[in-house]
């Protein structure tokens, strides 16, 4: 009895962190779009933001992730790569360049109801349960530095803090995290404590 009760619960499990194929529906919400204000400043992967390309910002979508978004209103789609995060706004769940706004007709509109279908994904897409993509994560930034050496001698004053290496504008830099958190407040609480400590830093969204 006690093995079956046991199969059941990793069965569960397994079912609720299942890779998700393409072709899948993966979220449905609110859409809204973003454009002047914005063009020519770096998105969050570091590319320069183009307004007439077919891009997108996602809060957890690994980047260059291609979603199809499809306009409920009118059954017109579009498919976009994930290269920024947001939005923020509540209730919504993708902030569409300008072009991809237009080709689902909803520039006028401001924001449409939409569905989210996987196209492609350079990694494994993980949900937790149907249609609910991983959850945020957060973590505190302390510093970003071109050599490796001046990173790892910066987090050796920080227990727990570590070294991730990244690539931005074509050039290789060396960033120095702490922690990991399901909230932004729970990040804060630490960041202020480290700054008492004398460490700046901010909050940022890890990746996926």
């Amino acid at each position: 009895m006690n093995r079956l009760i046991l199969l059941s619960i990793l069965l569960l499990i397994i079912a609720s962190c299942a890779t998700t194929r393409s072709g899948s529906v993966i979220e449905s919400g609110e859409a809204s779009w973003y454009g002047p204000g914005f063009h020519g400043k770096q998105t969050a992967n570091g590319e320069t933001y183009n307004q007439d390309a077919l891009t997108a910002a996602h809060r957890t979508l690994p980047f260059n992730t291609v979603v199809r978004v499809v306009n409920r209103n009118n059954g017109k789609s579009v498919d976009v790569r994930i290269n920024d995060r947001g939005p923020y706004a509540r209730g919504r769940i993708i902030d569409l360049s300008r072009e991809a706004a237009r080709r689902i007709d909803m520039i006028d509109s401001g924001i449409a109801p939409v569905r989210l279908i996987l196209v492609r994904s350079e990694q494994p897409l993980r949900t937790r349960g149907p249609g609910n993509i991983r959850q945020e994560e957060f973590t505190i930034q302390l510093g970003s530095f071109n050599r490796r050496s001046d990173a790892e001698s910066y987090a050796k004053q920080i227990r727990n803090s570590r070294v991730v290496s990244a690539r931005v504008d074509e050039n290789r830099v060396y960033r120095v995290y702490y922690g990991r958190y399901r909230s932004t407040g729970e990040a804060s609480r630490d960041l202020n404590r480290l700054e008492r400590n004398g460490h700046q830093g901010y909050v940022r969204q890890v990746q996926n």
